[in-house]
């Protein structure tokens, strides 16, 4: 069974073309027109052992919010639509990453249920053309479109992109592990017998 995903989004603030396979080796090809962005999306998918096109054509010359948050909300569609029926994975994922100086903690639990529990306020307003407060703006976006309970928490760093990084690569290290297929689940891993 393959778990694939191919959306497309297009509206007068952004236009998104974005494919993904959950069963990948972790190749990306990707293009937000934001450098540091394309830098995170890119360890998200290598170290998740994911592989994802994504182009996407923004107002960035307003600002980058509209790029960001609307990448967020067409990956948490691919990833839904990949899942699909989610007979067989694990579920639950969690992973706490070292990034030199920068500890990050992420749990998340693919549920269709969305949640983001989101702790830390980045000193720093910039990292390279992102500014910090949309990572934050990210994660809720994948987490309400892909119906996603997803908890990050610094528990040490003081470099801001140590710490981003670290986010982007724990939320790849847990979606890899709750995405992972067990053969010992029959159907869905809940006692309702739906997710």
């Amino acid at each position: 069974m393959e778990r694939m995903a191919n959306i497309t989004r297009d509206t007068k603030e952004t236009q998104i073309s974005l494919e993904l396979n959950i069963d990948g080796e972790g190749d990306a090809s990707i293009d937000t027109g934001i450098g540091f962005f394309n830098h995170m999306l890119e360890a998200f998918t290598k170290h998740g052992l994911f592989d994802m096109n994504c182009k996407c054509d923004g107002d960035i010359e307003v600002d980058g919010h509209h790029t960001v948050e609307d990448t967020g909300i067409v990956l948490g569609q691919a990833i839904k639509q990949a899942l699909g029926d989610k007979k067989g994975i694990k579920r639950f994922g969690d992973f706490v990453l070292p990034m030199d100086d920068a500890l990050v903690l992420c749990a998340l639990d693919v549920s269709n249920r969305p949640f983001l529990g989101f702790d830390y306020k980045f000193e720093a307003q910039k990292i390279g053309e992102l500014d910090t407060e949309l990572i934050r703006e990210f994660f809720w976006a994948v987490s309400y479109s892909a119906g996603m309970n997803i908890h990050i928490k610094v528990l040490a760093g003081q470099n801001a992109h140590h710490i981003a990084e670290a986010m982007f690569k724990a939320f790849a290290k847990a979606l890899d592990e709750a995405t992972t297929i067990d053969e010992r689940i029959n159907g869905v891993q809940s006692t309702k017998g739906t997710l």
